[in-house]
Formats: structure tokens, sequence, C-alpha cells
């Protein structure tokens, strides 16, 4: 089992920036990958960044340039910086996770989501 904590999002101006903490817990070393996943008002869940396992990311095309993943492995945290936000980015920003169990089992774990508005 893996517990996914997700903070850091508010209200923010378009053009400015926040940046999204995701704590994990319980079996985390068997994390294979993570990610950001976001979702807006009567839109599907999209994938923002991942995965995120020291490997090649995937961003978005509507993020490039802007957000940065990163890791602290150390503290058991993923974060999103998010930077010259625009009201499209407006969302629930979710962390995603994707653990190994025993043989070939694969678990995905997600986070409660935080909420992100930019507006003016």
């Amino acid at each position: 089992q893996v517990q996914l904590v997700e903070s850091g999002g508010g209200l923010v101006q378009p053009g400015g920036s926040l940046n999204l903490s995701c704590v994990a817990s319980g079996d985390t070393l068997d994390i294979v990958a993570m990610a950001w996943y976001r979702q807006a008002p009567g839109k599907q869940r999209e994938l923002v960044v991942g995965p995120s396992s020291g490997d090649k990311l995937n961003y978005a095309d509507s993020v490039k340039g802007r957000f940065t993943i990163s890791r602290d492995n150390a503290k058991k945290t993923m974060y999103l910086q998010m930077n010259s936000l625009k009201p499209e980015d407006t969302a629930v920003y979710y962390c995603h996770a994707i653990v190994g169990g025993a043989g070939d089992a694969v678990y995905y774990y997600w986070g409660q989501g935080t909420q992100v508005t930019v507006s003016s």
C-alpha cells in the first residue's frame, strides 16, 4: 500500500507560480514511477508530466517550458514547479504512483488532489 498526499495548490493570478508537493508513504520502495495528472471541470483527467523514475520524462505540450517535475527521494516527495500559469491551467492536480507487487503485479495509486485556480 502506498499513500499519496498533495499540497501547494491555491489561487494565483495569471503569470504567477505555484509549487505542488506530493508526499509518499507506505511501501515506497516498491514505487516504479510517479507522475502528475490534472482534471479541469467537465474534462477528462490528463497527464501533465510523467513518469518520474530517472528516465525520460513526458510533458504535455501545453505545459512544456513552464512546468518542471522533480523528486527528493530522501523526503519521499515529488514536486511540480509551475511557472507562467494561465487560466487554462485551472484544475485539480493529482499525484499518481505505479507500484510493483509480487510477480508481475502492478498497482496504481492516486492522491486526493489539490486545487489550482488561475484567475485575476
